[in-house]
């Protein structure tokens, strides 16, 4: 990306970390940087003055009460240096808080969650309570801008202080140490520096601590995840408008005066927004008995040459006079012909409930966005640095211990999403099975086949996949943050977690897509169906031939019953109603996003092999292709 950043501390947004992640360049505001220096003058005057100061003049965590002599008195052990060194005392206390901090295990981070981790980093550096030189933080802001991304093994941070081991990680490259990608290559970080015309940096007073000491991996895991979910909530209820249409479903579940008797905010969103989707729909609210069910291709299903195309036959029953009694007001509104709809007046939860369940998974997603968004421009590491205090009469008062490393906000925010995202998918999945199942599918093939010779499964194995995918949504959703293991010898007696729930949030987002691509290949395959159905049913009425479409009624009474006459009338009116309505389609934003599938995978009028679809339509997900 092209784009540059101006970073200040104060004005970052989730959009900036997004693009910080996918490769914008940074900026270091001049007003900010101002800031930054006052702080380190501030801190290298006080260090001058020989004041104690927690994580400058002291050690760190449960070393907090040993003071920092004016010589290293390993010196003086057998075998020690006796040589003066370059580094100070105080610059050692930095630099080995990196280099025995950087102790994380597993696979490396991709590239875009280090861009967006140094990104925020830096930004809350440029607060100016920190007390890093501008030097140094331009130095990180070097590193990010030439694309030297640190390997950060993601397993090792409890999320407070901070995110102590991820963050080292990230700073001992700029130390020369460590290892980073750069240009497709791993390398030593010395390497990364020298091939992109970086010099390695001695951490002054308080720069390590600055560096590693805050809640920048869960922040760029919480960033980078809620920017996912804002996309797979449109994919979700496009999704769900796709599969109501399938079923020639109901829509007064979302009108707005229902909505507003109970205005959750993401409710109304949601509710909205499928309103939306469905507008100029010509498949929700259709009559029960203009929909037929499927019936298995005959040879003599079809007479007229312009049929024989059809994959499939059709067919209603008939429900004779004596069937009707105690019903007769509903006979009088709708003809006597069971087809694919059944005769009730609301859909299942899965369908009618949408709303309420992606409407709970908005506001989840908005509560963590709230915080989010505080986090983005706060100050979280320790101690704090106030230079400007005017009451202040002691160092206690300009160089605070306090908490703000302490990542609970944000990892409550991420357990209430990781809570959401299998309810997502879990209704998406009850949607698949529902299309599949022939029991529930509302006239459409089992498991949305034709199956002619009895010998395909076509879309059965795609709601197991689904399944098993929501099964381990579910497994891991459990908090991460109730469960708190004390560190640093009970000196960090409560810690957050925040660092496992964010991660986990980023990794269960991939899945709750791909469950979502499931449904959007499902429903693809059954509004093909349907409109077929539909549309062959009004081209047979068309043509005004009584006797043909008798053929399609599976129990007809007999010629000379007494309610022939009456029977052959109620399918001439059946004819009529489907001859004069409109031809069946879908709203135009379903139709698009089903001419977006077709583009790429055909229609599967019998089995063949799915797993490069269910890889493709995946893809098309991830790549934003159904998202507005």
């Amino acid at each position: 990306m092209s784009a540059t950043i101006l970073l200040d501390g104060e004005s970052l947004t989730r959009a900036d970390v997004y693009a910080i992640s996918l490769g914008a360049r940074v900026e270091l505001a001049p007003a900010a940087l101002v800031r930054v220096e006052r702080a380190a003058a501030f801190l290298a005057e006080r260090v001058r003055r020989e004041e104690p100061i927690y994580g400058v003049t002291t050690g760190f965590g449960s070393n907090a009460d040993k003071l920092l002599g004016a010589r290293r008195a390993r010196d003086d052990l057998p075998g020690g240096n006796p040589e003066p060194r370059e580094a100070s005392l105080l610059e050692e206390l930095q630099n080995n808080l990196i280099i025995t901090h950087a102790v994380c295990v597993g696979e490396p981070f991709p590239a875009d969650v280090v861009r967006a981790m140094l990104g925020l980093r830096i930004n809350t550096l440029l607060r100016g309570h920190s007390g890093i030189r501008p030097s140094t933080l331009q130095a990180l802001a070097d590193m990010l801008n030439a694309g030297i991304v640190p390997v950060v093994p993601r397993m090792g941070s409890v999320g407070a202080s901070g995110d102590l081991a991820p963050l080292s990680h990230l700073a001992i490259v700029l130390l020369g140490g460590g290892e980073a990608f750069y240009q497709g290559e791993r390398l030593r970080g010395a390497e990364a520096l020298a091939r992109a015309g970086l010099q390695p940096v001695r951490l002054s007073f308080k720069e390590g601590l600055a560096l590693n000491n805050g809640t920048t991996q869960m922040l760029a895991c919480g960033a980078l995840v809620l920017a996912r979910i804002e996309r797979l909530l449109e994919v979700a209820e496009l999704a769900a408008a796709m599969t109501l249409e399938a079923f020639a479903g109901r829509s007064g579940a979302f009108e707005e005066d229902v909505h507003a008797l109970r205005p959750h905010p993401g409710q109304l969103a949601s509710a909205r927004g499928l309103r939306r989707l469905m507008q100029g729909s010509r498949l929700v609210d259709i009559p029960y008995h203009l929909v037929p069910r499927f019936r298995t291709w005959l040879p003599e299903s079809w007479q007229e040459p312009a049929d024989q195309a059809h994959r499939f036959d059709i067919c209603w029953d008939y429900v004779p006079p004596s069937q009707r009694h105690g019903r007769e007001n509903f006979y009088k509104r709708f003809l006597p012909f069971k087809g694919g709809k059944k005769h009730q007046p609301q859909d299942a939860y899965s369908l009618r409930c949408m709303p309420q369940v992606h409407g709970a998974v908005r506001d989840a997603y908005a509560q963590a966005c709230r915080v989010i968004d505080i986090e983005l421009n706060a100050v979280t590491d320790n101690p704090l640095v106030f230079p400007d205090r005017a009451h202040a009469r002691h160092i206690e008062d300009q160089v605070i211990s306090a908490g703000h490393f302490h990542g609970m906000p944000l990892a409550l925010a991420m357990a209430y999403l990781k809570a959401a995202i299998p309810v997502l998918a879990s209704i998406s999945e009850r949607r698949i099975n529902k299309l599949v199942d022939p029991a529930t599918n509302d006239g459409l093939p089992a498991f949305l086949i034709g199956n002619e010779d009895a010998t395909d499964s076509g879309f059965m194995i795609i709601q197991y996949t689904a399944a098993a995918l929501v099964n381990d949504l579910a497994t891991r959703a459990h908090p991460a943050s109730v469960y708190s293991v004390p560190t640093s010898a009970n000196a960090e007696d409560h810690v957050s977690m925040g660092a496992n729930e964010a991660r986990h949030a980023l990794d269960m987002s991939a899945d709750l897509a791909r469950v979502l691509a499931l449904e959007i290949y499902t429903a693809a395959q059954a509004l093909d169906y349907r409109q077929e159905m539909l549309n062959a049913a009004r081209t047979l009425a068309r043509r005004g031939d009584v006797d043909a479409f008798i053929a399609k009624i599976s129990n007809p009474p007999a010629a000379d019953s007494a309610v022939y006459a009456r029977f052959r009338s109620e399918v001439a009116e059946l004819m009529r109603q489907l001859a004069e309505a409109p031809a069946f389609t879908p709203s135009a934003a379903v139709a698009k996003a089903l001419a977006t599938v077709r583009g790429e995978i055909a229609f599967m009028d019998r089995d063949r092999a799915m797993d490069g679809e269910v890889a493709r339509i995946c893809a098309m997900v991830e790549e934003g292709r159904f998202s507005s």
